[in-house]
């Protein structure tokens, strides 16, 4: 029964496929005896982890191993203050892991809230309310308007029946459902009209259909499980700074080992070099990194917040930056979600139609100029029919918004009912037309509802004047109902060229993905009856056509511009036609001259190898299912691309999951969406994407600043103690000054750089490799190049300072803290120098004000060492001279001044950027 196709089942014979009656349903006893065998109609959940296991993963990490040896080797240093500091840290880090997983995982949680909890059912030939959870294979479900479908069904009843599945299916509008049998053999669930799917909403008319899946097989079930079995992919970031902490332990437990074996070699005492070594390999590891990572992404969280972009898990901020591809749901995400009618054809002229959604302002335009249609009966006409012809209500409600700080009240306007007849009634209701206003000069009589048979629907009305009909619907089958048409505000015949001319202007609009609907009226003679639609909808007169679209949200084309600059494909993956989804893309500018769209029949068809030839040329996807969706992303990330993918509706969150960032819509998304992505934009708008994008790119260039800074100062401190303990010098620094350099001068700087503003041309480079190494783009030579002046003119300063000494202990103090002092200026000139991918001489060195603070903070530390008398025994330190200071400065700025220079002369060029008409960046 599994492998079944329902929809290519005739009715006559469901009962026999289920072993149950259509008109009686089961009895009691056989729906509890399948129950018992099958299990409830519910969406199981998969092995949840303890969250104390959740807890104590978050310290599997290498560099948190990383960390608890700092730890160890600063306690054993007797430095608890710096060891309660790094166990602070490790803390704060895991429980920020533990809430973002604990979080992440509550996606099943919301599915089963869009599960229905009661169902009526008719069980031994009597009408039952049930709860849903306990409906079995065989159960007749009644359904009406307003009521959330239960379970899968095969219908076999269904009264001008309509299903909102934009959800599941991406559809924009609500399906009109019917029962025969569609013998096609394989069908996009959007296409499979005698089906109804749990999870789905009855908007309109009723229905019966008998169980055919319940729990985990339905198709909201298969999506349940598609979210547990899809992995989440590690991020760039993660993967970067567990290479990093991977060759920060070689590095320094090989360095440690070289100066400490070079000292003692040199005559130095054993324990005092093994001190010296220890501290080196505290300085090796930068233990603050994790901690200022987890401190820029934080406020980068914050910064986006404020751009309408909130970030569920912090690594994925990050992941943003070096995005290539953006597969993008159409309906509600590219476009409003809000059925608009954007041209009129009436008495033989086309007009636009301006506003946007539900809102009821706008302008008719006639090549491209204001029309005043108070004179004009045609448009008059077509407006009243909008508004009469008619079930959906225009409601408002005023809202307070914050604006500024300040509360503003302002007007929001939403719609309850149909969205095509919606579109209807925004339309009347912008011209002054609105069903209100006529309700005092028209009573509704009786209705002929639309029907998927008929295609259209009428309404008889009375008035003073006597009796109207009104009428919409398909226009070719509206045309052969009317005998006249009205023109230049006078009802003449309907000729065959006038008739050919209106059919050609509705398929104009349709071949512009433009849903279209023709009107029509008759004014009844006196004493006439309609009792039947056959009386009613004969002698018409055709008033004109509207033509309605889902249009583009207004700022998305502006952002897809952006992200071509940028080297960020836009794909649109939709459950709509394909017609529509081409017009919407090529407006958008999503498309190419050569790119390609293709259906879910055609993907359904191709094999994964064969779909990965060509995903890199194809821009559109139509009609295609929640499967679909997950080849597509996971094709794109076997071509090596970083994908972020954004949706709405249940049938995106799998995908989103197995994106490599998930981006849901905070306003339109449900709570399934949002609970399996990343990031959720609040306001629903796609620019904000770009606006997150250019955040994760400022962050992750942060993140390199100070890996830069840190690196490079770490560097320097190494090789200070390895030329000395070569040279067979003095200690030039002692454990507890490289401590103070590690913990204090490095710590505050590289916070600020984390927060630092981005570059101007950070959106006109190329999206980076998703495998490029932290030290990709030159950075590892200027770390070991700045790192190696640093160590030199700290050596150097050192040895002069030795060099005039007398040879006593006096001496020694005076030249270590020259060397101190040496190292902490030059790592606090170097950090601004950090700040450009070029030089120091690229940026204005004041404009990041927390740096300017940090440094004058370290620098005011650094002196209160050198000059407190309370902390020099402590630290090792004597007060220096002017003299000594000149040598400190000139010493510190060397390395900064010939790098500049040399970036200057050399006229360094900027990172490559991105043509517009290039393909995007793969990994």
């Amino acid at each position: 029964m599994e492998q079944m196709k329902w929809h290519q089942m005739e009715i006559d014979r469901l009962s026999d496929a289920v072993q149950s009656s259509t008109k009686h349903g089961l009895s009691k006893e056989e729906a509890a005896e399948r129950l018992a065998k099958l299990g409830r109609n519910e969406l199981s959940e998969g092995k949840k982890v303890s969250p104390f296991v959740l807890f104590f993963n978050q310290f599997k990490d290498v560099m948190v191993l990383i960390l608890l040896g700092a730890t160890l080797i600063a306690a054993f240093l007797g430095e608890y203050l710096d060891a309660i500091t790094i166990v602070a840290i490790l803390i704060l880090n895991a429980v920020l892991g533990f809430v973002q997983e604990f979080r992440a995982e509550r996606s099943l949680q919301a599915l089963k809230e869009l599960s229905a909890p009661e169902a009526k059912v008719w069980r031994d030939g009597e009408l039952l309310e049930v709860p849903a959870r306990d409906l079995v294979v065989g159960d007749i479900v009644i359904l009406e308007s307003g009521d959330r479908v239960p379970a899968d069904l095969r219908l076999f009843e269904a009264n001008s029946c309509y299903i909102e599945e934009s959800a599941l299916t991406g559809e924009s509008v609500p399906v009109n459902k019917k029962v025969t049998a569609i013998m096609n053999e394989e069908l996009p669930l959007g296409d499979q009209r005698n089906l109804g799917f749990m999870g789905t909403m009855v908007t309109r008319g009723t229905a019966k259909g008998v169980v055919i899946r319940t729990g985990m097989d339905t198709e909201m079930g298969k999506i349940a499980d598609l979210i547990q079995s899809t992995k989440e992919m590690e991020t760039p970031l993660q993967h970067r700074l567990a290479q990093l902490g991977k060759l920060l332990i070689v590095v320094a437990v090989a360095l440690t080992i070289m100066v400490v074996v070079a000292g003692i070699v040199h005559g130095q005492p054993a324990y005092n070099m093994f001190l010296a070594g220890v501290s080196l390999a505290v300085a090796a590891i930068p233990e603050g990194l994790p901690a200022i990572v987890t401190i820029a992404l934080a406020m980068g969280v914050q910064r986006m917040i404020k751009r309408k972009a909130i970030v569920r898990k912090l690594p994925s901020v990050e992941t943003l930056g070096c995005a290539s591809v953006i597969c993008s749901d159409k309906t509600g995400t590219l476009t409003q979600n809000k059925m608009t009618v954007t041209k009129l054809w009436v008495g033989g002229k086309q007009y636009d139609v301006t506003g946007e959604g539900y809102t009821p302002t706008g302008q008719l335009l006639a090549a491209g100029k204001s029309v005043d249609f108070k004179h004009d009966t045609s448009i008059k006409r077509l407006l009243q029919i909008s508004a009469l012809c008619n079930n959906a209500q225009l409601v408002t409600n005023i809202e307070k918004v914050d604006k500024s700080r300040k509360a503003v009240e302002q007007e929001e306007w939403r719609l309850k009912g149909d969205p095509t007849e919606g579109a209807l009634a925004v339309l009347a209701t912008k011209f002054g037309s609105s069903a209100k206003t006529l309700s005092s000069l028209y009573t509704r009589v009786m209705e002929f509802p639309f029907d998927s048979e008929r295609k259209r629907m009428s309404v008889v009305l009375s008035h003073q004047g006597g009796q109207l009909i009104c009428t919409k619907g398909a226009p070719d089958i509206l045309l052969d109902k009317c005998s006249y048409i009205l023109s230049g505000g006078h009802v003449v015949p309907l000729t065959a060229t006038l008739k050919e001319q209106a059919a050609k202007a509705g398929e104009q609009m349709a071949q512009s993905a433009l849903r279209v609907l023709g009107l029509a009226y008759r004014e009844l003679k006196d004493n006439e009856k309609c009792e039947s639609e056959q009386m009613a909808e004969t002698g018409l007169v055709f008033v004109g056509l509207t033509g309605m679209i889902d249009p583009p949200r207004r700022e998305v084309k502006d952002a897809i511009a952006t992200c071509k600059r940028a080297g960020i494909k836009t794909v649109m993956i939709t459950g709509d036609h394909k017609l529509t989804a081409e017009a919407i893309a090529s407006e958008l500018g999503i498309v190419p001259r050569d790119g390609k769209t293709l259906s879910g029949q055609q993907l359904e068809a191709m094999s994964d190898e064969a779909l990965q030839d060509i995903v890199d040329d194809t821009y559109v996807y139509a009609r295609v299912s929640p499967e679909h969706k997950l080849r597509i992303v996971k094709a794109l990330q076997n071509k090596g691309h970083v994908v972020a993918m954004t949706g709405d509706g249940v049938n995106d969150a799998p995908a989103i999951k197995a994106a490599d960032i998930g981006i849901a819509m905070g306003i339109t998304g449900t709570d399934v969406t949002k609970e399996a992505a990343s990031l959720v934009l609040s306001d629903d708008n796609f620019s904000t994407i770009v606006a997150a994008i250019e955040e994760g790119r400022g962050i992750y260039e942060n993140i390199r600043k100070f890996i830069r800074y840190l690196l490079a100062s770490n560097v320097g401190e190494i090789l200070v103690m390895f030329l000395a303990m070569m040279a067979g010098l003095p200690l030039p620094l002692v454990p507890i000054q490289i401590l103070w350099v590690n913990l204090v001068t490095d710590g505050l700087p590289a916070m600020a750089l984390g927060v630092d503003q981005a570059e101007k041309d950070l959106m006109q480079h190329k999206p980076r490799k998703a495998k490029e190494s932290i030290f990709a783009r030159r950075l590892g030579w200027k770390i070991i190049s700045r790192g190696i002046l640093i160590g030199i003119c700290t050596l150097g300063a050192f040895w002069l300072t030795l060099k005039e000494g007398t040879g006593d202990e006096l001496s020694l103090r005076t030249a270590q803290t020259v060397a101190f002092s040496t190292l902490v200026m030059a790592q606090l000139i170097h950090v601004f120098d950090c700040r450009s991918s070029r030089s120091i001489f690229h940026r204005n060195p004041f404009q990041n004000k927390y740096l300017v603070l940090a440094v004058l903070s370290s620098v005011l530390l650094l002196l209160g060492v050198v000059y407190i008398d309370a902390l020099q025994p402590i630290f090792k330190t004597v007060a220096i001279g002017f003299r000594e200071w000149c040598l400190v400065i000139v010493a510190a700025g060397i390395p900064t001044f010939f790098m500049g220079i040399g970036s200057v002369l050399g006229k360094s060029k900027p990172r490559k950027q991105w043509p517009t008409n290039a393909k995007p960046a793969t990994r």
